[in-house]
């Protein structure tokens, strides 16, 4: 009987092999942790809040959400077709014999749009119609990314949506707020296409409890 070993030349593949094996695990905690930031698992500060605050008179709210831009909202916004959002405050007061009192209604309006010459992003604020530009009550501000925009997009700073005056002593009051996307101001055949298409649908709700402890 005759034995043989191994050369060095058939011995070289599976030492090649073992090394790539031992990289790959390596590199493994690398990979998921970037595949888990890749698909958007939320972090600790992303996590939805809403403040009330009351100062010099007024109700302020103050929101952080977060939802993600449907892939034909995204792309409808390369091709330089602007996008419309509407936030919306309801202030209500609680009533136990009947359903909650709206007291008041409060919206701002957001249109996102994208400029293929500059590669730069523009979004404009305001509490009226903002296909209307010559009634000059929108804010705008500038973006270098898509990512910097939607930043802005989902938080809400210091909102004015009512008078202290509309709050009653003693009552409970709730907020209620809600952010979506408004397809009316869409080109009318995107609006026709988007009927019952849930690509089109962000849908954003929070609610908070008044504190009614004395303004400062």
């Amino acid at each position: 009987m005759v034995f043989t070993t191994p050369s060095s030349k058939n011995l070289q593949p599976s030492l090649w092999a073992w090394l790539l094996v031992a990289a790959l695990l390596c590199l493994a905690p690398g990979y998921a942790r970037a595949a888990e930031a890749a698909t958007g698992a939320p972090e600790p500060g992303n996590t939805p809040a809403l403040t009330l605050e009351r100062a010099e008179g007024k109700l302020l709210l103050s929101a952080r959400f977060q939802f993600d831009l449907p892939a034909v909202v995204e792309d409808a916004l390369y091709k330089g077709i602007p996008i419309y959002f509407v936030a919306q405050a309801d202030l209500l007061r609680d009533r136990w014999y009947w359903a909650n009192k709206t007291i008041t209604t409060t919206q701002r309006r957001m249109r996102l749009s994208y400029h293929p010459l500059t590669r730069r992003w523009r979004l404009n604020m305001g509490s009226g119609d903002l296909a209307e530009a010559a009634q000059g009550l929108t804010f705008g501000q500038n973006f270098d990314s898509l990512g910097e925009a939607m930043a802005a997009v989902r938080r809400v700073s210091r909102w004015k949506i009512a008078d202290e005056q509309d709050l009653k002593p003693e009552r409970k009051h709730i907020v209620e707020f809600s952010f979506e996307l408004d397809t009316s101001q869409l080109p009318r055949p995107l609006q026709i296409g988007t009927l019952g298409q849930s690509d089109w649908l962000i849908d954003v709700k929070l609610s908070q409890e008044m504190d009614m402890e004395p303004s400062r």
